[in-house]
């Protein structure tokens, strides 16, 4: 018997639950009643709901996002059905606003908006005392954190299992919050941004580091805000590089003072990430959503990160932000592709529950998916059927460009207007094959060859001696069709790397 088990639905099992174990880690004397049980999207509700209840517990607490909502709450409806007495808490970015709309608080006996790291204990806490009635219990279903501060959270690295350090991304944070203010974003409704305690932060990631830890994704929205701390926390993991280590890191693109850049400039080759959030160039639509970035800076430093250093750049675009029109989008992509990132996000702006962006839907006529992942289908600016045709051109560029296995090829295909000319070819793919999933690599190349001859009328044996480089690089077996009639060319096969620098190691080659 758990009295309290703790769990989730993570997108992907080397994920790891970092709410979870903060909750965990902040439950005194109850941690040696709960548990911790993480699943994926891709387990079966009815068989996720068969393990839980062999526990016979008391209290299960879900953390709910948008990328499990919809698994969760059909493993809670069950729950319920099967066992009403057990008693389910719901916490997450996704159950903590517009309640009435949502089944899943509905049925759930307790939600708990925003930081639950303490209130979830207080709340297990009168559940579990003997003698306690459900009027002595909390008395609102929809429970308001009280405030606290960072100083009276235990933290929960210790909570991070060695199967976990293996196999997982390890999540850390050494803050929450921003300070600033975009309208597509939650953090948009945090007053600021709070900073743990360095001294003990860093204590925590040299246990974790002892214990054998070498991949750190940290959660921070602003990394670099306070260069001070940021410099400590690099300094800290330089002194400890070895050829395992992985950091990322989620950057301000426009905030790049000379300490930090001395100190990047340190790091070798498959060690760094940033993630660097541009989502639009456009300044009039910048300004709408209360987006504080100066372009220029942000262009300057992504091009010297990008020429200077051997951090990895993943980049970040959004498409059908109110105000935008595909003539500006396409603008922004093309000034982004110049900088020569390594990889380039395309995402598609999504109404996430709570968020200020919800002010421009009327002015804006802001039509939304009412089904997870709640992405715009169409604006005053982006009909549907364009909107459409920009999902898809991001699933083929995460296949073709991000993926980094196209580093030949990829010129070839954008030529002088990267947008356009990548918007026709992921046209073609998808008229071709009435799919943007589930495309066998092999088959893609050979996608790609027919495209580049048959809809851009390019030179055959060019394109086949091109896509020949990257198929050779690629560790496919055999050869594609059009490559049977082609001289050998020696394979060097996928790079072996430990996990996490696979994908990073197709972009080792920056372009001339």
């Amino acid at each position: 018997m758990t009295p309290i088990i703790l769990s989730t639905l993570n997108a992907r099992f080397i994920h790891s639950a970092l709410g979870l174990r903060y909750l965990y880690a902040n439950l005194r004397e109850l941690q040696t009643q709960a548990s911790i049980i993480e699943y994926t999207i891709d387990s079966r509700p009815i068989d996720i709901v068969e393990k839980l209840l062999k526990l016979k517990p008391k209290i299960i607490g879900f953390g709910v996002y948008i990328w499990n909502i919809e698994p969760t709450t059909y493993v809670v409806a069950l729950l319920k059905k099967l066992s009403p007495e057990t008693i389910i808490v719901l916490g997450g970015p996704e159950v903590s606003f517009e309640h009435d709309q949502q089944s899943i608080v509905s049925l759930a006996d307790y939600v708990i908006n925003g930081a639950a790291d303490l209130e979830f204990y207080q709340l297990c806490s009168e559940i579990l005392t003997d003698g306690n009635t459900p009027e002595q219990i909390a008395q609102e279903k929809i429970i308001q954190p009280r405030e606290f501060k960072l100083s009276e959270l235990t933290l929960p690295y210790t909570y991070y299992s060695r199967l976990d350090i293996a196999n997982r991304v390890i999540y850390v944070e050494a803050s929450r919050g921003c300070p600033f203010k975009c309208e597509f974003c939650l953090s948009a409704l945090d007053k600021t941004a709070w900073s743990f305690d360095l001294q003990v932060f860093l204590g925590e990631m040299q246990k974790l580091y002892e214990r054998g830890a070498r991949q750190f994704k940290f959660v921070d929205r602003t990394f670099n805000l306070k260069t001070e701390t940021t410099t400590r926390i690099l300094q800290f993991f330089l002194e400890r590089l070895d050829p395992n280590l992985f950091l990322h890191f989620e950057l301000i693109p426009d905030h790049l003072p000379d300490e930090l850049k001395q100190l990047i400039r340190q790091f070798p080759e498959h060690s760094l990430q940033f993630e660097i959030g541009i989502q639009t160039f456009n300044p009039q639509v910048q300004a709408l959503i209360s987006r504080k970035q100066n372009n220029d800076k942000a262009m300057e430093n992504i091009r010297w990160l990008r020429n200077e250093t051997h951090a990895h750049l993943h980049t970040d675009l959004i498409a059908g932000l109110p105000g935008e029109n595909l003539k500006s989008f396409a603008a922004g992509f093309n000034q982004l592709v110049a900088l020569q990132p390594h990889e380039i996000q395309v995402g598609i702006l999504k109404r996430l529950r709570g968020t200020p962006i919800i002010r421009h839907t009327d002015s804006y006529e802001m039509v939304y998916n009412p089904n997870p992942p709640y992405n715009v289908l169409s604006t005053r600016d982006m009909d549907f059927s364009t909107m459409q045709s920009i999902a898809r051109f991001a699933r083929y560029w995460d296949m073709i460009a991000n993926s980094g296995r196209f580093g030949a090829t990829l010129p070839l295909i954008l030529g002088d207007d990267a947008f356009d000319r990548f918007l026709k070819l992921s046209q073609w793919l998808f008229a071709t094959t009435d799919q943007t999933h589930r495309i066998a690599l092999s088959r893609l190349y050979s996608l790609v060859h027919e495209a580049l001859i048959t809809a851009f009328a390019m030179d055959q044996q060019i394109v086949t001696d091109t896509l020949a480089q990257d198929y050779a690089h690629s560790g496919l077996k055999g050869k594609p069709a059009f490559l049977h009639d082609a001289p050998a060319t020696p394979t060097s096969g996928e790079t072996t790397l430990r996990k996490g620098a696979q994908r990073q190691s197709r972009h080792r080659k920056k372009p001339d």
